[in-house]
C-alpha cells in the first residue's frame, strides 16, 4: 500500500501572499523583492499616464511608498502584479486627476537623452519615420479620455491581458473591450486629424 502524504497549507502557500506575510513580520527583503519585480512596470505605467519623466519618477516613488505601507494588507484575492498595478493606477489617477499628460515619446531614449542604438535591420529613413509616428501617437494618446487612455495603455503598451485589465479596473471584461475599442478608435481619429 502506498503512503499518502498531505502537504500543509503553509507548504503550498501562494508566493505573493507569502511576500505580504513576510513583510508583515518585518522582513525588509520581502518589499525589496516586490520592488525588484514590479518597479519597471510601475515606472512605465506612471510615464505613460503622466507623459513626463520627472513626474513618473515622483509617482513611482509615491506608489512604492504606498505599497510599502499597505503590502501587509494584501490578501491574495488577485495576483500581486494586479494589486501593484491597481495601487499604481489609483495613485496616478489621484495625483494627475483630469490633467492632460505632457507628450512623451512611446519609445524611451537612453540615459541622459542619448538616442538608443540603431536597429541594423532598419534603414535611416525607417528609423526617422518610426520616431515621427511615435510622436504623433503620443500626442494623440494624450488627447483621449482618461478611461480610454488607461485601457489602451494597459493593453497595447503594458501588454496586460483583458482579464487582468478587468480585474485591475474592477469592471466587467465587456467594459474593458469597449474601452479599448473606443480608445483605439479615438486614437485613430486623432491621428487622422493631425
Amino acid at each position: 500500500m502506498e503512503a499518502v502524504t498531505f502537504q500543509s497549507a503553509a507548504a503550498i502557500a501562494d508566493p505573493d501572499t507569502d511576500l505580504a506575510e513576510r513583510h508583515r513580520r518585518g522582513d525588509g527583503r520581502a518589499f525589496d523583492e516586490v520592488y525588484a519585480r514590479h518597479s519597471t512596470m510601475i515606472y512605465n505605467l506612471a510615464l505613460r499616464m503622466s507623459g513626463d519623466r520627472e513626474a513618473a519618477a515622483d509617482l513611482t516613488q509615491d506608489i512604492f511608498l504606498r505599497i510599502y505601507r499597505h503590502l501587509g494588507s494584501f490578501r491574495g484575492n488577485s495576483s500581486l502584479k494586479t494589486w501593484v498595478y491597481r495601487v499604481g493606477l489609483n495613485q496616478c489617477r489621484s495625483r494627475l486627476g483630469r490633467k492632460r499628460p505632457v507628450e512623451q515619446p512611446l519609445a524611451e531614449e537612453g540615459a541622459e537623452g542619448v538616442a538608443p542604438l540603431p536597429d541594423p535591420a532598419r534603414g535611416p529613413e525607417e528609423i526617422a519615420m518610426a520616431g515621427e509616428t511615435a510622436q504623433r501617437v503620443t500626442a494623440a494618446l494624450a488627447g483621449i479620455h482618461l478611461a480610454f487612455r488607461e485601457a489602451v495603455v494597459l493593453r497595447d503598451l503594458q501588454g496586460l491581458e483583458y482579464e487582468e485589465i478587468a480585474q485591475l479596473l474592477d469592471v466587467p471584461i465587456g467594459t474593458v473591450r469597449s474601452r479599448i475599442a473606443r480608445g483605439r478608435e479615438a486614437l485613430r481619429l486623432a491621428l487622422e486629424s493631425m
